[in-house]
């Protein structure tokens, strides 16, 4: 059996790589925009991050303290690149 892979149509079997459902950059890569005058630099990033990172990065922002989250506690998730 021989198959062709579609971009922007979603296969799975039951576990996905992605929460997007494919291993195609259009299927992972999500746009956020971050607007925290102040405190956020304008600009863009190419850098590699994870949807993970959103919620430290709020609580960064916030002024609250991204280690008290148990998540970033035992993965070392990061905020997210420019975040100062």
């Amino acid at each position: 059996m021989l198959g062709r892979v579609r971009v922007g149509v979603v296969y799975t079997g039951g576990s996905k790589i992605a929460e997007h459902g494919g291993d195609n950059p259009g299927d992972r890569d999500v746009p956020i925009l971050v607007y925290a005058p102040g405190t956020v630099h304008r600009g863009s990033s190419s850098d590699w991050v994870e949807t993970t990172q959103v919620a430290p990065t709020i609580l960064q922002l916030l002024g609250l303290d991204p280690s008290s989250l148990q998540a970033v506690q035992q993965e070392g998730t990061q905020v997210l690149p420019g975040i100062g």
